[in-house]
């Protein structure tokens, strides 16, 4: 057995991922990139409101599902320092 690498889920062997889900969104997370620039301005200058309004609009500008977004921005917050 081994585990689903998006969501730990064991797996049998022969398959590399639990669902179709699982795979798409493993390689767009691993597609998103988060500048530091951005990061800095919606942890700095924006307010919770704000913020959420910059994710969305930034996830639409690049066609990425807003809820993996927000993932990669907290896993981000978290490793540069920025979670309040």
């Amino acid at each position: 057995m081994s585990n689903c690498p998006y969501c730990g889920k064991k797996i049998p062997m022969n398959k590399a991922f639990c669902s179709k889900s699982c795979k798409e969104n493993y390689f767009q997370m691993v597609a998103i990139q988060i500048p530091q620039p951005f990061l800095k301005r919606i942890f700095i200058f924006c307010t919770l409101e704000q913020r959420e309004i910059e994710i969305e609009n930034f996830a639409k500008r690049h066609g990425w599902e807003h809820e993996l977004v927000k993932k990669k921005i907290n896993d981000y917050a978290i490793k540069f320092g920025y979670e309040e």
